[in-house]
């Protein structure tokens, strides 16, 4: 990542990323589709290239969304003991429901910390 000289007033990285805004600025927006990030930003204009959240939202809407909704199909199996198409009429629209904003928002989080932290690519440095 480039370094960044602009001033502007520090915003929280959390609370813009999970509203999907600027991390420098808070205003511009971050994503151009429903997770495609934007080339850069439309109000400070910061580039946007440095971005690489990998799979990490994912893992964690994977692991977030599977322990509740795994947790209450196993709740309402041995409590009320459903058919099986019961299961899949209440919990794959569930998991889509849940994960869709999720995956959204916890992308735009990682975005966020990652431009606060100058998280950037390791490299090793050489001295020939």
């Amino acid at each position: 990542m480039n370094e960044d000289k602009a001033i502007f007033a520090p915003v929280d990285p959390a609370k813009a990323g999970l509203r999907g805004r600027c991390p420098r600025c808070g205003e511009g927006k971050l994503f151009s589709g429903y997770l495609t990030t934007a080339p850069r930003c439309s109000h400070c204009g910061l580039d946007y290239t440095f971005i690489d959240s990998g799979d990490g939202p994912a893992v964690f809407v994977i692991l977030i969304i599977g322990f509740v909704v795994c947790a209450l199909a196993l709740w309402m199996e041995v409590s009320l003991n459903p058919p099986l198409w019961v299961h899949f009429l209440l919990w794959i629209p569930l998991i889509f429901i849940l994960s869709l904003p999720l995956l959204r928002m916890l992308k735009g989080l990682m975005i966020g910390l990652q431009y606060k932290n100058r998280a950037a690519e390791g490299r090793l440095e050489r001295n020939d």
